[in-house]
């Protein structure tokens, strides 16, 4: 069964493709069911695989470059000639058709990134702590330099995520960021001061800040939609989504 996709709708330039995948059309089972893609989590390996290997057919068979995600701000280069199936870095970028750029969420903000001038691609993990560590300005401004070209020039597409009515933090957070409007006081809960983080909204903020200004948003919250994403916040014990992209070949 081929995965199904959430729509990439951004302003990419014509040679670029995208696609984020839902949960549907895989072989994985139980709380993983069943288009899941993290080899981390719990799942029977064989099915993992498998469904990676349809991701990869279904995008043309493109080489999926994979990262082992650690929250930071790593970004790496992805090459046909890469030997590390699985670098530990939170972005990755790439000017090279025919290889994917990938990162797996299940909560946490996948962002996706093109040169205007189709020259490089990137994608990055974005949750909290890698947001705070700089991990889009990081990624932004590889893809800039692998294009030739200003961040500013580079265009973003941000996807489903925890939406703002269901990221409760707390006071860490909010100190990350420095406070702001993107943080509403939700209360005391277990002796402790709760807000509520609008995730897209901060990244947003420093897209806007480092020079993005096209900027498209996938509008949909991982954890109020069951059917469709992936929520660790929601489930515990879960699969994981992935978002790529690439310079077509």
């Amino acid at each position: 069964m081929s995965p199904s996709g959430w729509p990439v709708q951004w302003a990419a330039p014509h040679g670029v493709g995208a696609w984020m995948t839902t949960r549907a059309g895989g072989q994985s089972t139980g709380p993983y069911a069943a288009f899941n893609l993290g080899t981390h989590v719990g799942d029977a390996p064989l099915a993992v695989a498998a469904n990676r290997r349809a991701l990869a057919d279904s995008l043309g068979g493109v080489r999926l470059q994979w990262l082992r995600q650690e929250h930071g701000a790593r970004v790496v280069q992805a090459t046909t000639a890469t030997t590390d199936d699985e670098p530990c870095a939170d972005a990755a970028w790439t000017d090279e058709p025919g290889v994917a750029c990938c990162v797996l969420v299940a909560d946490c903000l996948p962002v996706l990134l093109a040169a205007a001038n189709g020259r490089a691609v990137g994608a990055a993990h974005a949750g909290w702590r890698g947001l705070a560590a700089g991990v889009l300005e990081a990624a932004l401004n590889r893809v800039a330099d692998g294009a030739g070209c200003e961040p500013g020039q580079v265009v973003a597409w941000l996807g489903p995520c925890i939406g703002p009515r269901r990221f409760e933090v707390g006071q860490d957070v909010v100190q990350a960021f420095g406070g702001g409007s993107r943080f509403t006081a939700r209360g005391w809960r277990d002796g402790a001061q709760r807000w509520l983080a609008d995730l897209p909204g901060l990244a947003i903020d420093r897209l806007r800040r480092a020079g993005v200004m096209a900027l498209s948003d996938g509008a949909a919250c991982t954890v109020e939609d069951a059917s469709r994403f992936f929520s660790y916040r929601r489930d515990g014990v879960t699969g994981r989504l992935a978002a790529a992209v690439w310079r077509l070949p």
